[in-house]
Parts: structure tokens; sequence; C-alpha cells
């Protein structure tokens, strides 16, 4: 307890900290809902603008014929979903759908390529769209699978702002999802990220059959990185065909969603949390509670590299309503 607090109260600064315990997780997803929003939306009051949303725009630069085997991935190449895999789009292409994106108010565009790892011959492109991005006056972001130290050296030299690798779940549910990739490779390319001076967005996915014991283990994992992500995305599993994942998924209810960004917002105070897929199953309500509750971020545009996504009129019409301000335009 803060010194001067009476009993109840907290101290909505909400310190920086790296040695969580899952214990102290699971005490603050268990408090009186009211109260867990309350402490939630005082850390983010704190540290953000309460009435701004950060919106950001997504391209799958690469699709498909991925090696890995993660079992809720459309793109791996060990299921038959129906995606037929592609090669790296030209550079002027993105640049294209960039310059959309920027027209449409995104202010961060984000690259993706369903790769193991990137070859270097691949990444030489990937840098150039990078600078090409940069040039925009947009953020850049990218997420390419594994990273060498060398590798994300050059990115942070081609300009980019943000790489995204995402941990998915705790440590304890991790291997019952993926077999071809270790938790601990996905630690060593955020160290290698982070050590280039690239920032790091690093999250994960709910609703593939996990307890909300692993959804809090995968929040004290990233809260007890060396340094806070700058961004966290909270994804909600999209159902895809001929999945391992399909058998035991269980989308959690929306109380339990709030929670656990209301969770994140406080263990993480200085990171911005983005709602990102899963909204098209989600209410308007429902995305403002997660509003209240911390997340302050979201990707529009009307698909997330293979799946659906709320239509950007939609996004505009509930930050309206909600008066939300972003660079979002209807």
């Amino acid at each position: 307890m803060a010194d001067g607090l009476a009993e109840g109260q907290h101290d909505s600064r909400e310190v920086v900290r790296h040695d969580w315990r899952r214990k102290e997780a699971q005490a603050l997803y268990d408090l009186p809902f009211s109260d867990l929003m309350f402490r939630a939306q005082s850390a983010h009051r704190a540290n953000f603008d309460p009435n701004h949303v950060e919106t950001a725009s997504l391209l799958s630069i690469k699709t498909g014929g991925c090696p890995e085997d993660c079992g809720y991935c459309s793109q791996s190449a060990h299921y038959d979903t129906g995606l037929k895999a592609t090669k790296l789009m030209a550079q002027a292409d993105v640049v294209a759908t960039a310059q959309r994106a920027r027209d449409a108010g995104a202010t961060r565009f984000c690259m993706a390529a369903a790769w193991r790892n990137p070859k270097d011959r691949d990444l030489d492109e990937v840098c150039g769209m990078v600078s090409a991005v940069k040039e925009m006056g947009m953020e850049a972001c990218a997420t390419l699978g594994m990273l060498t130290a060398p590798q994300a050296a050059r990115l942070r030299e081609a300009g980019l702002d943000f790489y995204n690798h995402n941990v998915d779940t705790s440590p304890e549910f991790y291997d019952q999802i993926i077999t071809t990739r270790t938790l601990q490779d996905r630690i060593d390319t955020l160290a290698h990220v982070r050590e280039a001076g690239i920032k790091v967005c690093c999250g994960g996915i709910i609703g593939m059959g996990e307890e909300v014991d692993d959804r809090l283990g995968m929040l004290v994992l990233l809260a007890n990185l060396p340094s806070h992500p700058e961004s966290v995305p909270i994804n909600l599993w999209n159902e895809v065909k001929s999945v391992p994942v399909n058998d035991t998924a269980a989308r959690p209810d929306g109380i339990a969603l709030a929670r656990l960004v209301a969770v994140a917002r406080i263990m993480m105070p200085r990171s911005v949390v983005r709602l990102s897929a899963g909204r098209q199953y989600m209410t308007d309500e429902l995305q403002a509670l997660c509003f209240l509750a911390g997340a302050n971020s979201i990707f529009i545009g009307d698909v997330l590299l293979t799946t659906k996504n709320p239509q950007r009129s939609r996004d505009a019409n509930l930050f309206d309503r909600l008066g939300i301000t972003s660079g979002l335009k209807s």
C-alpha cells in the first residue's frame, strides 16, 4: 500500500514493475468489476489521453505456406485451410496500399510475412518497403518471424519503428499449440529487436482452449520482460477451418475479455493495449467497455491478414458516439 492511502485506495500512477507474480495477476482479475475498472481507468488516465485511440493498418505482404505448425493459423502449410500461398508483394503495391491506409486515417502501417524467418534476399526487399513507408510519414511495423541480431539491426537501419512477435499464450499452454518453434525462440527474437533499438509489439491470442490462468500467465510473462512491450495486442482467436484449435476453441465472454484488458493496463501501464483480431465478434458495447478498461489501439480495414475485421465506417461511427478521437476517416 502506498504511503498516505487509506484501505481500498490505490496509487493511480501504477508503478511500472517487472516482478509480477501469477497470484497477484489473479487477485487483480478477481476484483469486483467496478473496482477493477476504476483502477484500470486511473492507470490509463495517468499515462494516456483516455479519449484517444491509435489506428493502425495491417497488410499481408507474403501470405501462406509457412512451415510452422501453429495450431490456430490459417497460413500454416501443415493444414489444408484453403488458403493459397503467395510470393512476396512488389514494393510498389505495398506502398500503394500504405497510401490508401494513410488516407483513411491510419498512423501506423504493419507489414506481415508468413515466414519462419526471413532470408537475407527477402529482407532486402522488406527494408525497401520499410523505408518507403517511413517517407510517407507513417510509423512502420513488421512481423516476419524469427530474427537474428544482424537482421534486426538491418531493419532498424531501414527505419523500422516496431516489430511484432507474439508469445501467443502462457508458458504452460504454449506446447499445446506450437511444436516447431519454442517459446525461448520467441523471447530471443524479442531480445534481438530490443537490442537493435526497435520498439516491441508483443501480445497473444485468447480463446484457443486455454484457462484464465493461462491468459494471466501470458500477461505476467510480458510484464516481467526487461522492458514492457510498447504495444500489447490482445487477439480473439478467429475461426479457421481445418486447424487443430478448432477442437478446443472457446471464445471468452465479454466480461472476461474486459477483465483481461484491465489487468493488462494495470500491469503494463505505459504500454499501448490493442484490440486486435476478433473485433468482428464484439458488439459496440463490448468494445466501449474494453476502451474504458484501457485498450487504446485498433487495426482498421476490412481484413486482417486472412480474417475479417469491422468495416471502417462502423469504427468511425462508434468513435463518434463515444467521443473518441483518432486519425480514422469514415
